[in-house]
C-alpha cells in the first residue's frame, strides 16, 4: 500500500473506531504528518486523557504506551510495534531500584518518565527533561535525591540545584553518542547557528550549547526565536516537525547518526493492522498503575517556573 493510501486508510479507521493517533516527535515523517497530536511522551499522554477517544494508538515506544495506560485506564492503548522499546528504560528494573532504595534509606527517588511502569511505581516522583530541575527543587525536605535512570539528565539537573544528586548509571545511547568534538565541528561550520542540546546529552556537550531544551522546549524556542539557523542536538526525527512549523528557518543536525532505531520501527502498515484488529493492547496491571500514577501526578502538581 503506497504512502498516501495508507495514510488515508489510517485516518478512516481512526474515525470509525473513535480512536486518536499520538505520534512522538522522533517518529517517521509520514506518520507525523497524519497525527492527531505530535509531541513528547508525557505531553501526548496527558492530552489523550482529555479526549473522548475510546482507543489511543501510540506511535512511540513501550514505556510511552504504558504511561498512556497509567493516565487513561479506561481507554484501550495500542502500540503498533510491540518490540519497540527504549534502551535507557531497559537499563533499570523495579527490583534493582528496590535494592538501591534499601542502600539509600530515606533518599527520595526522582524517576525520568522514560522508564518502565513498575519502576515508576517504586518512585517518589517522576520528572521529564523539561521539568527535572523544578521537580528536584520541589523536594524541600531533602538535601539528597536519587535520579534514575538517566545519568546525563541528573548531571544537568545538578548544575541548577544545591541538593546532592545521586544518579543511576543509565543513559540514552543516541543522545550520549553526540561527542564534544562533533558538536564543536558543527558549530565551527555554522557560526551563525544557535546550538540547542537535549539534557540527555553528555556534560561536555551541554557545555558547548547555547540553550538546553527538551524536545517540546526546542520546538517552542525555535518558534519564538528571530534567529534563522539552528543546530539541533537531539534525535533527528524532530527535524521534520521543526521544518514543518518553521519553513523559513534552517536546521542542522548536530550529528546525523542520532537516530533512535526503536522509534523508526513503526510503519504505516503497522498502524493499519492494530486499528483493524484492535491488537497490541498495552495495559498496566492495576496495582502497579495506581502507584505509578501517584508518582506521575506528584510531578504534574509541581509548579512550573
Amino acid at each position: 500500500m503506497e504512502i498516501k493510501s495508507s495514510q488515508n486508510k489510517i485516518r478512516q479507521l481512526l474515525e470509525e473506531k473513535n480512536a486518536i493517533l499520538l505520534v512522538h516527535n522522533y517518529q517517521r515523517s509520514e506518520i507525523q504528518d497524519i497525527a492527531d497530536l505530535t509531541g513528547d511522551s508525557l505531553g501526548l499522554s496527558v492530552e489523550a486523557s482529555k479526549t473522548d477517544a475510546e482507543i489511543i494508538v501510540f506511535c512511540g515506544v513501550h514505556f510511552m504506551a504504558e504511561t498512556a495506560s497509567i493516565l487513561c485506564p479506561e481507554k484501550k492503548v495500542l502500540l503498533p510495534v510491540l518490540s519497540a522499546g527504549c534502551p535507557m528504560a531497559d537499563m533499570i528494573d523495579a527490583q534493582s531500584l528496590i535494592n538501591k532504595k534499601k542502600e539509600l534509606s530515606g533518599v527520595p527517588v526522582v524517576t525520568y518518565v522514560n522508564s518502565p511502569a513498575e519502576v515508576k511505581a517504586e518512585s517518589d516522583i517522576c520528572c521529564t527533561s523539561a521539568n527535572a530541575i523544578q521537580v528536584v527543587k520541589s523536594l524541600v525536605d531533602h538535601d539528597t535525591v536519587l535520579m534514575a535512570p538517566d545519568k546525563n539528565l541528573a548531571k544537568y539537573t545538578q548544575r541548577h540545584t544545591d541538593k546532592k544528586i545521586l544518579f543511576w548509571e543509565g543513559f540514552c545511547p543516541y543522545h550520549d553518542r553526540l561527542s564534544a568534538e562533533k558538536a564543536k565541528a558543527v558549530k565551527n561550520n555554522n557560526p551563525q547557528a544557535i546550538f540547542l542540546a537535549h539534557p540527555e546529552c553528555r556534560p561536555e556537550v551541554i557545555d558547548l550549547a547555547d540553550e538546553i531544551k527538551s524536545t517540546s522546549g526546542m520546538l517552542d524556542y525555535v518558534n519564538k526565536s528571530s534567529n534563522r539557523e539552528f543546530i539541533i542536538g537531539t534525535e533527528i526525527g524532530i527535524l521534520h516537525t521543526l521544518k514543518t512549523q518553521n519553513p523559513d528557518k534552517v536546521f542542522i543536525p548536530a550529528d546525523k547518526d542520532m537516530i533512535c532505531e526503536e522509534m523508526k520501527l513503526t510503519r504505516l502498515n503497522d498502524i493499519v493492522h492494530v486499528l483493524e484488529t484492535v491488537s497490541n493492547i498495552i495495559k498496566v496491571e492495576e496495582g502497579i498503575r495506581v502507584r505509578a500514577k501517584v508518582a506521575v501526578e506528584r510531578m504534574l502538581n509541581v509548579p512550573r517556573d
